[in-house]
């Protein structure tokens, strides 16, 4: 299976407004140190909506030319217009992305039908594999099992990111199509439930700041070891929730820049993490030793 494990929905560092290439670099080598199984490019955790089709190509670049394919990079393409996410997405297969998040449009909320037209035209105009992005808290629309059941007609639909918070759906998949999907758990309090009904990995948050912890836990899946997989899900709980107190990407941009890793800097209409959370936050992380410079 091409996308399993702890994959990181990287962020998008900024420096004076632009991108922080040499920062990108320096996070994924770490992944790649740290034992992370993939990284997801421009996605909701990358700000891709405040990102131009320029940048989203330099953070591909960036991450291909740093992984140099020891792990999957999946490129986020969706939009809310199909003509615009098929040209994304044939940017991304051509700059060589191994996969393509593809994310349910935001705000027309299409009808199921519309929604299946919608990646089908995706699938159809690239050969690349796709993960389709199911996130009705922030689309307004939720993506139907039977929908991801006709969807299976294209090879190229490989997995899905499963950010519905309802463990029902993942049970609907596995019932209705088998393990012929990958599903990825797209809400880190839920990794290890998910893993528990069918899940092979997540399309993480936590996982830029806990890397090694999050590996760890799906090789303890992998080798059927719940008990340990259960500890670590446990150990980094209060992360799930600490990087979940404002808008993500708001607290894990925050976290990162406290240990070090990146500049401040987020986009509008996000803004800086409200200072009474910063200092929860911070307290969070010290716990966890992951403080190095603030």
């Amino acid at each position: 299976m091409l996308f399993k494990g702890s994959i990181v929905a990287v962020v998008t560092p900024f420096k004076n407004g632009r991108l922080d290439l040499g920062a990108l670099r320096a996070l994924t080598r770490w992944h790649l140190d740290q034992g992370t199984h993939g990284i997801v490019v421009n996605g909701t955790t990358g700000e891709s909506p405040t990102t131009t089709a320029d940048e989203q190509d330099a953070a591909v670049r960036t991450v291909l030319a740093a992984v140099r394919g020891r792990i999957p990079v999946i490129a986020g393409v969706g939009t809310n217009d199909t003509e615009k996410t098929v040209a994304q997405a044939r940017r991304a297969e051509k700059l060589g992305a191994n996969g393509l998040l593809v994310v349910s449009p935001y705000y027309n909320r299409p009808v199921q039908e519309g929604l299946y037209r919608h990646f089908a035209a995706v699938a159809k105009a690239v050969k690349v594999p796709l993960v389709i992005y199911n996130i009705p808290g922030r689309t307004g629309v939720a993506v139907a099992a039977d929908t991801m059941a006709r969807l299976m007609a294209f090879k190229n639909v490989a997995a899905v990111k499963d950010a519905s918070g309802d463990l029902r759906f993942a049970m609907d998949l596995r019932a209705k199509i088998g393990a012929r999907l990958a599903i990825l758990s797209g809400e880190d309090p839920l990794n290890l439930p998910l893993a528990s009904v069918g899940s092979c990995g997540a399309i993480s948050v936590v996982a830029n700041v806990v890397p090694r912890r999050m590996a760890d836990m799906y090789e303890a899946v992998f080798d059927n070891d719940f008990a340990r997989a259960a500890g670590i899900h446990l150990e980094i709980l209060d992360l799930h929730k600490g990087l979940f107190v404002e808008t993500n990407p708001i607290p894990v941009k925050a976290a990162l820049c406290m240990m070090g890793k990146i500049g401040p800097e987020i986009r509008l209409p996000l803004t800086p993490l409200s200072k009474d959370k910063a200092a929860a936050l911070r307290l969070i992380l010290k716990r966890h030793g992951l403080i190095k410079k603030c």
